[in-house]
C-alpha cells in the first residue's frame, strides 16, 4: 500500500513561473499587481502555499516507524483528541479547519503521541475533501502500526460552504473512518464514542 497516496503529474512549473501566475489572478480579479501593497504579494503568497500544501513533501511512514514495545502487554484503546485540522479544499481552494479524534487499539507496540498528530499534518496539509482525508489517516496507522482497530473522527467548518455559496457559518461537517475492532465489536466502537463523547448514531453507520 502506497501510505503516501502522491501521484504523479505534470513538471513542476518554476517559483516564477507561480509568482507570474499569482499576479495574473490579481489582474483577472481586478486588482493592480505593480502598486505599492501588492508588488510583494505573489512571492508572499507562494511562501504561504509552500506552509499550507507542505504534506505533499511527506510520509507519514516517517513518524509511525519509531515504536516502543515495552508497554507491559498493554492492549486497551489509546486516544488523541482534539487535533486540529487546518486543511484546503480541494473544489475551492479555502480553508476547512476543526478538530479530530484518533484512537487505536494497540498490537503489542505502541508509538509517540506527538505522532499521531505530525500524521494528521501530512494529509490536512493537502488539497482535500474531508471524507478522503479521514480515511487517509485511518488507513495510513492501520497499515504502517498494523493495530487491532483503528478510529479517526473529524469535524470540520467548511469555508466553501460557511462564507461563499450556501452560506451557513454555523455547520459542521462530522466523517468517521472505524477499522478492525472498533467497525467489528460494538463495545470497542461505544468505548471510543463514549470517550469523545460522539452520539453513538456515528458507530451504526
Amino acid at each position: 500500500m502506497d501510505v503516501s497516496d502522491t501521484h504523479e503529474g505534470p513538471p513542476r512549473p518554476t517559483e516564477e513561473e507561480a509568482r507570474a501566475a499569482v499576479k495574473t489572478l490579481l489582474a483577472y480579479i481586478g486588482e493592480d499587481p505593480a502598486r505599492e501593497g501588492l508588488v510583494e504579494t505573489p512571492a508572499r503568497v507562494i511562501r504561504a502555499m509552500g506552509e499550507h500544501f507542505a504534506g505533499y513533501a511527506q510520509n507519514p511512514e516517517t513518524y509511525l516507524s519509531k515504536v516502543f514495545e515495552e508497554v507491559e502487554g498493554y492492549d486497551e484503546l489509546v486516544l488523541v483528541s482534539d487535533i486540529e485540522v487546518m486543511s484546503h479544499c480541494e473544489h475551492h481552494m479555502v480553508p476547512f479547519v476543526g478538530k479530530c479524534h484518533v484512537a487505536y487499539i494497540p498490537n503489542g507496540r505502541v508509538v509517540g503521541l506527538s505522532k499521531i498528530a505530525r500524521v494528521v499534518d501530512v494529509y490536512a496539509k493537502r488539497l482535500q475533501v474531508q471524507e478522503k482525508l479521514t480515511a487517509q489517516i485511518a488507513r495510513a496507522i492501520d497499515s504502517i502500526l498494523t493495530p487491532q482497530a483503528v478510529g479517526v473522527i473529524m469535524q470540520c467548518q467548511h469555508f466553501c460552504m460557511c462564507y461563499r455559496g450556501v452560506k451557513k457559518p454555523g455547520s459542521w461537517t462530522t466523517t468517521s473512518k472505524l477499522l478492525g475492532a472498533f467497525m467489528d465489536e460494538p463495545s470497542a466502537r461505544m468505548e471510543l464514542l463514549t470517550l469523545i463523547g460522539m452520539p453513538r448514531a456515528i458507530g451504526q453507520r
